[in-house]
């Protein structure tokens, strides 16, 4: 009877381990790193679909189309590098392209290539579970259907599940109300509409001109002031865009070499070697100039320095008063609580200039914070006010919140949301220890540089990675516990020289929405060294035989 059982048993195991999985690759997300990740795979001729929980492609820019919504990356340095008949082909329009346009461009190079049909739209995965056995992820959609790969690579977005601010009566409201995230796809006419929009982070920077110019009166409702600079974009005619064309290659490699993946290098002088009177002519040029100059081509010591800093920031707050006519309302739009560029900077248009209109008011929440939301309003400590639409402008949960959202379980069923609950461990960013066959596409740990020239870093080296266990007859990978730790306590260090260290940021876990979250309890969701050295790690860990990993 044992016997009987033991050769039963055998016969099933060699049974899942020979049975083929639906596909050889799975990839979740069709957004920019989707996208690129399956031209990548179908050119090799491999097995492959992407998963898309939304109705169709974009990711990002399929989902963000509230007003406003735009890049602060300058167009051409956030397009695809990999073909040149796509950047010969494609003009963008502006400096910095719109929602709309970006949506376009994404779809047009994915019907270039035929894309679309290797994606399957509106497929929410619930569930992912690792078989040892057959060496391959079942995944569960909810849909019902189960899906089986070998291998699966994620490519879901760092601000991909928005967060809704904890105030009592949300359900209670009765007119119209949504997350920036959530923004109706049909045009919504606030014509005539009393509008409020809670937050004044970069989504509502955006935001909140646009809504002004349409709605009869807007109000804004600040739980933490932010600091911003202005975009100054322009449009791009056919000759500036003929004369982008003949410097791609030119443009890309500044980016390549360039810590935060964009044309702007920082200015490496020394903050204390070039007189005031210089710095602040340095300054006058950056703050008109385009994009993240003032941010990134700025000196080094601002990111690092606390004197130098707040030498920076005082300067960005007389900008902000010469732009705000009431100087007490000035003065509750600059940020107290950190310096300039300590943290990601948004970029605006006349966003300050939005708080002399007529129609647009401004609630401090350091003075009557929100109590609840009301069937017809919102009520603070001292008033209550009536809408007719209330925008949420209130985050995301920023680098493991789309992973959270799938119930992940690799070796032994151990939970990944369980072990990223004090913030993600990962080796390079790219792969987890104990999750076998797991490739993370843009993941948390990654160096934080324009999303698009990080994303096509890491779909070449995980593609290649690949090409390395194919060509060796190998099915399964996992990153070594060693390799895991060593990486994350380089991660660690690398906040250490950084005031970002200090801020109440995403970017470091920071989000008083969700538990976990508080300031304080730093999460390492970024890599800072910059995009180059990240890069470097990369190449080195393919040079040395990918040391870190374990591929058999």
């Amino acid at each position: 009877m044992n016997g009987s059982m033991v050769s039963q048993k055998s016969a099933t195991e060699s049974s899942l381990k020979d049975a083929e999985p639906d596909y050889e690759v799975v990839v979740i997300g069709a957004g920019v790193g989707g996208i690129y990740q399956i031209k990548r795979l179908t050119d090799l001729g491999v097995n492959a679909t992407v998963l898309e929980g939304d109705a169709d492609l974009g990711g990002t820019w399929y989902r963000n189309r509230y007003p406003g919504a735009r890049f602060d990356s300058e167009s051409f340095t956030y397009g695809y590098s990999w073909d040149q008949e796509v950047l010969d082909e494609w003009h963008w329009k502006e400096m910095f392209s719109p929602q709309p346009e970006t949506l376009k461009y994404l779809n047009f190079v994915a019907d270039k290539f035929g894309l679309r049909e290797h994606m399957q739209f509106n497929c929410h995965v619930e569930k992912m579970i690792f078989d040892e056995n057959g060496c391959t992820w079942s995944l569960y959609l909810k849909d019902g259907r189960e899906i089986t790969s070998r291998f699966v690579m994620t490519a879901i977005g760092l601000l991909s599940v928005p967060t809704l601010p904890r105030i009592d009566g949300i359900d209670d409201y009765a007119g119209e109300a949504f997350h920036t995230f959530n923004w109706p796809k049909d045009p919504i006419d606030l014509k005539g509409k009393r509008v409020a929009v809670i937050g004044t982070g970069a989504t509502a920077i955006q935001l909140i001109p646009e809504v002004a110019k349409e709605a009869e009166h807007l109000t804004i409702f600040q739980r933490r002031a932010n600091w911003a600079a202005p975009l100054n974009n322009s449009e791009i005619s056919e000759k500036e865009m003929a004369e982008i064309r003949d410097r791609y290659d030119e443009i890309f490699a500044t980016c390549a070499r360039t810590p935060g993946g964009f044309e702007h290098e920082p200015d490496r002088r020394g903050f204390y070697s070039v007189p005031e009177e210089e710095r602040r002519e340095l300054w006058d040029r950056l703050y008109d100039g385009p994009g993240f100059g003032i941010w990134l081509q700025n000196f080094v010591e601002i990111f690092m320095d606390e004197d130098a800093n707040a030498e920076f920031s005082e300067y960005i707050a007389e900008r902000i008063r010469g732009r705000v006519d009431d100087p007490v309302l000035a003065e509750k739009l600059i940020p107290k609580d950190h310096g300039f560029g300590i943290q990601r900077v948004p970029l605006e248009t006349n966003y300050f200039e939005t708080y002399n209109r007529d129609n647009v008011s401004f609630v401090d929440g350091s003075e009557q914070p929100i109590q609840r939301i009301t069937e017809s309003g919102i009520e603070t400590s001292e008033n209550h006010y009536e809408f007719d639409v209330i925008v949420y402008a209130t985050g995301f949960d920023a680098f493991t919140g789309a992973f959270d959202k799938i119930d992940i379980r690799g070796v032994d069923g151990q939970s990944l949301r369980e072990k990223w609950a004090e913030g993600p461990v990962t080796y390079l960013g790219l792969l987890v220890n104990g999750f076998p066959n797991l490739l993370m596409i843009s993941g948390p740990q990654t160096a934080a540089t324009n999303f698009p020239r990080g994303a096509e870093l890491a779909v070449n080296w995980a593609t290649e990675l690949l090409e390395h266990v194919w060509s060796s007859g190998n099915g399964r990978i996992e990153a070594t516990a060693a390799g895991e730790q060593s990486w994350f306590d380089h991660v660690m260090k690398m906040y250490e020289p950084f005031l970002l260290r200090k801020a109440q940021s995403w970017i470091t876990g920071y989000n008083s929405n969700l538990d976990g979250h508080e300031y304080g309890k730093t999460r390492y969701n970024i890599y800072n060294g910059g995009g180059p050295k990240y890069a470097d790690r990369l190449q080195q860990e393919a040079q040395d035989g990918y040391e870190g990993i374990d591929i058999g």
